[in-house]
């Protein structure tokens, strides 16, 4: 107990301290910055700005397909990368190992595909699961908003990453 009556004396005056040295160097209007905000790593990552000319960017997703650097591309998308290409199936069970195909030869490997899967998630057949795993990608099946958006942070960190999007008014 006098361990802990000792440990707690000096606080009192640690906090006396910290408010005269505060209030000499910060106007007394001004929040205290937090703690957490200064060491976020999104401090460190602009993910709206400086962009670079040849990264795709999506900025919007609407039921009928998607809007990427103030174009709007109707219908289903496919992207490597910074490459962005138009993609045929409507729904999620047009999906399948030959819709992919394209991953059997691209180098270097993603090591993610983002399925956008339209408005919900939906369950991925286990055929078209196998054949990602054996391109050596691994599988994230989300709606597709949130898979665009998940595109773009791990594009803009550099990260080698695939997706594969349904519009999102696509229910089934």
């Amino acid at each position: 107990m006098a361990v802990r009556g000792k440990a707690m004396v000096p606080l009192p005056t640690l906090v006396r301290a910290m408010r005269r040295r505060t209030s000499n160097h910060m106007p007394s209007n001004q929040p205290l910055p937090s703690l957490r905000r200064a060491f976020s790593l999104y401090d460190q990552i602009n993910l709206i700005d400086n962009v670079p000319e040849d990264q795709i960017r999506f900025k919007q997703v609407t039921d009928t397909g998607f809007g990427v650097k103030g174009v709007h591309y109707e219908g289903s998308l496919l992207c490597v990368g910074n490459l962005l290409m138009s993609w045929h199936p409507k729904k999620l069970s047009e999906v399948t190992p030959e819709s992919l195909s394209i991953f059997q030869t691209v180098r270097p490997v993603p090591e993610i595909l983002l399925l956008g899967c339209g408005k919900y998630i939906q369950p991925v057949n286990p055929e078209l699961r196998a054949f990602i795993r054996s391109t050596g990608m691994k599988l994230e099946a989300v709606d597709s908003r949130n898979a665009a958006s998940t595109y773009n942070i791990l594009n803009e960190e550099g990260r080698i990453v695939a997706a594969a999007l349904l519009p999102y008014g696509v229910e089934s």
